[in-house]
């Protein structure tokens, strides 16, 4: 363990730059998770089909191969991206392909009479989708998306090799120096597990927050107490 306290300086800034990519990744991830999979239930070819294309395509690919196009293949089309950028791109293309399924099936599982009274109340599909159907479908979403923003972090470590000087990078250039392979390996095991655990903390806490059950438990104590208010 010597190796490992020697080196905790450089683990720890290997640590910062693993947290950064996955919060860029994951940003990244939920912007092409609702974009894709609100396209993807459009009712227009034009729009549904190449939503499908791409969901199909980052899916049915490996995430190295999509990192290694990134980073070492574009530069033949005249295209340089920098390490973190292609590390980004990759892991949040490909994880918000997944993600876009979520989206696509906790709205589409949405009760029919929902969008029927948005129909007859006026609503705009903009305007139903923006106030009542995504609101009302968050709370199926938040368990997929914990798993997909874990297997992010985890995926994390890919991007070692495009360059990207993340944790997993930097255990591998102590293990090379001080050949303590399993201490040094067995502190970033411990790392990336508590950054999952941390990830599935929030995770819980957002269901337990955005709870159907409960917002429906507000809204009866809301309507009970201005039942007591006119009553007195």
């Amino acid at each position: 363990m010597s190796a490992v306290i020697e080196y905790a300086p450089l683990l720890w800034q290997g640590l910062l730059t693993t947290i950064l990519v996955a919060v860029l990744s994951g940003a990244l991830c939920l912007v092409v998770a609702f974009a894709a999979g609100l396209a993807r239930l459009s009712r227009h070819r034009f729009i549904s089909w190449p939503a499908g294309v791409f969901i199909e395509v980052f899916r049915g690919t490996s995430l190295l191969v999509q990192m290694f196009w990134l980073f070492f293949a574009l530069p033949f089309f005249g295209i340089q991206l920098h390490p973190l950028t292609a590390a980004v791109l990759a892991l949040g293309l490909n994880e918000g392909a997944y993600a876009a399924e979520v989206v696509r099936g906790a709205i589409a599982s949405r009760a029919k009479g929902q969008t029927e009274a948005c129909i007859a109340l006026g609503m705009e599909p903009a305007l139903r989708l923006r106030r009542i159907i995504i609101p009302q479908s968050i709370p199926a979403m938040l368990p997929p998306f914990g798993n997909v923003m874990v297997d992010l972090l985890k995926n994390t470590s890919l991007v070692s090799l495009v360059t990207v000087a993340d944790l997993t990078f930097r255990a591998q250039m102590i293990r090379s120096s001080t050949g303590q392979t399993t201490a040094i390996f067995l502190t970033i095991l411990v790392l990336y597990f508590l950054l999952s655990y941390l990830l599935t903390l929030l995770t819980s806490w957002l269901e337990r927050r955005y709870a159907l059950d409960r917002k429906a438990l507000v809204a009866q104590r809301k309507e009970s107490k201005l039942m007591k208010v006119g009553a007195a």
